[in-house]
C-alpha cells in the first residue's frame, strides 16, 4: 500500500485495535502521532516502532479535552508539517446490560464526551489540516453496535451510532476538499475492552455464538479494512459504514 511517509495520527493506542493499527502503519513506513492517554504503555509502543525503524511521537491527550485536541494536530504539525491520515478509535465501554431507565447520568456524560464528542473534536480539527494539505484520508471506529441496538448499554448504542452520523455528514461535506471519511463498525473483538465485558464463561459462550464465524474477530482483521481505506484504492470511497463482524449483522 501506497503509505511511506505518510503522516497519520491514531486516537486510543494504548491497547487494542489502535496500538495494532499504530504498529502495522509503522510498518508500511508511515510516520506516527499516537494520541492517547497512558504514558507507560504508549511509551513502549513507541519502543517497538523505534526498534523495527519506524518514527513516532506520543502526545498525551484527552479526546473530550479541546485543549488537548488542539494541542495533539499541534504537536502533530509542528512534528511533521502536515498530516494526512486520521483514525479516531479512542473509545470507553460504559455500563453494559444496564437499561435505559436505570443507566447513569455521569456514565452516559463521561462516554458521550469520549465517544462521541471526542470523535468530533478531532475531526473538527484534523480537517482544518487535512485542507491546508490538499487532502485526507479520516477513518472513524464505530460498532456493530452503532448499526443495531443490543445490551452493550444505551449510552455506548448512542455514541456509535452517532459516529456513524458524524461520518456520513463530514463526508458529503467535504468530498469537494478530497478528504475521504468512512467508518468501520467491528462486532466482538479480542482486545482487553471485550476481556471485561465478557469475562463470565457464559456470556462469552453467547457472545462468540452470536457471530456466525463461530468466533470473535482478531484485531489485525480490523487493522487490514482501517490501512485500506487509509490507501488510495478506497479513493472513491466515502460516507460508509463497514462491518467487520463475522457476519453478526447480517
Amino acid at each position: 500500500m501506497d503509505l511511506k511517509n505518510k503522516v497519520v495520527l491514531i486516537t486510543g493506542t494504548s491497547t487494542g485495535i489502535g496500538r495494532a493499527a499504530a504498529l502495522a502503519f509503522a510498518k508500511k513506513g508511515a510516520k506516527l502521532a499516537l494520541v492517547s492517554r497512558n504514558k507507560e504503555k504508549n511509551n513502549q509502543l513507541m519502543g517497538e516502532i523505534h526498534a523495527s525503524g519506524g518514527t513516532s511521537i506520543f502526545i498525551p491527550t484527552d479526546v473530550s479535552d479541546l485543549g488537548n485536541v488542539k494541542h495533539a494536530i499541534a504537536e502533530t504539525l509542528n512534528r511533521y508539517g502536515r498530516l494526512d491520515i486520521a483514525i479516531n478509535n479512542a473509545g470507553i465501554e460504559g455500563t453494559p446490560r444496564v437499561k435505559a431507565a436505570d443507566y447513569d447520568i455521569e456514565v452516559w456524560d463521561r462516554l458521550m464526551d469520549v465517544n462521541l464528542k471526542g470523535v468530533w473534536l478531532c475531526i473538527k480539527y484534523q480537517l482544518q489540516t487535512m485542507m491546508q494539505n490538499g487532502g485526507g484520508r479520516i477513518i472513524n471506529i464505530s460498532s456493530l453496535a452503532g448499526l443495531r441496538g443490543g445490551d452493550a448499554g444505551v449510552a455506548y448504542h448512542a455514541s456509535k451510532f452517532g459516529v456513524i452520523g458524524l461520518t456520513k455528514t463530514i463526508a458529503l461535506e467535504y468530498a469537494d476538499k478530497n478528504i475521504r471519511v468512512n467508518a468501520i463498525c467491528p462486532a466482538v473483538i479480542e482486545t482487553p475492552m471485550a476481556e471485561r465485558a465478557f469475562s463470565d464463561p457464559v456470556r462469552m459462550k453467547d457472545a462468540i455464538n452470536m457471530h456466525p464465524v463461530g468466533r470473535f474477530g482478531r484485531v489485525n482483521e480490523v487493522v487490514g479494512a482501517i490501512m485500506w481505506l487509509a490507501s488510495s484504492d478506497a479513493d472513491f470511497i466515502t460516507g460508509a459504514a463497514i462491518p467487520v463482524d463475522g457476519g453478526a449483522g447480517v
